[in-house]
This record gives C-alpha cells, structure tokens and sequence, in this order.
C-alpha cells in the first residue's frame, strides 16, 4: 500500500480523473469539492493538518505599503473568478489583516511546536 499526504490543489485532478483515491481530507471539516471524503478527524478525533500559504514581506515595508498590498490580495479572494477556480481546485481563501495573520502563524507555530516537543524531534 502507498500513502500519499498531499495538497488538494495539486490532488484533485488525479481524483477526479480516477487515478488517486482520495482515503480522507486532513482538514478540520470536509471540503466542498470533496463532500464523500471524510476527514481524519472522523476517525481520530481532533486530527487537523492543513497546509497554507501566505505573502509576507520585510518588516522594515512601511505600514502603507503593507495595507495596500492586504487590501488587494483580499480583495483578489473576493474576486467571483478568483474564489471559483480556488473552490474547483480545493482551496480555500482565508482573507484576514496582517495582524491577524501574524496571529495565524504564532498559533500555528505553536501548536506544531507542541507536537514537535510531544515527539522529541530533534534536527538532523
């Protein structure tokens, strides 16, 4: 048996078109473009792991620059092309501040941090 832990978007053409099959979604609910693929979590309560992908910038970038740039990356997820080829392809938009994302990646940081300590896992 091979296991494979992908993204969605670089899956679901091999699932649509029959040559990967989809076990379960690593998200915390299931996924629109897959509504017959449970979750992990069905079967292991409380598993979540979802990949994600942010725009940063320097943290010298003045204020100005770094609200202009948010403010038109959301307003690219508010897009109706935009959301539509993400939802066909699995993804889902999170708009949010740059504090809010800021936020975002120190709880993600720290809960994965947890599971690193949980396991010992030392850097090669």
């Amino acid at each position: 048996m091979q296991v494979y832990f992908g993204t969605t978007v670089s899956s679901i053409g091999y699932i649509r078109a029959g040559r990967l099959r989809a076990l379960a979604v690593t998200t915390a609910t299931r996924l629109d473009v897959l509504p017959d693929i449970p979750t992990v979590g069905e079967f292991l309560p409380g598993y979540e792991a979802s990949g994600w992908a942010g725009i940063g910038a320097p943290k010298t970038t003045p204020a100005e620059i770094v609200e202009k740039l948010n403010k038109e990356i959301n307003g690219a997820f508010a897009d109706e092309k935009i959301k539509a080829r993400l939802a066909d392809l699995g993804s889902v938009p999170m708009p949010m501040s740059p504090a809010d994302f800021g936020t975002f990646i120190a709880e993600d940081t720290e809960k994965w941090g947890k599971v690193i300590r949980a396991a010992n896992i030392k850097p090669e």
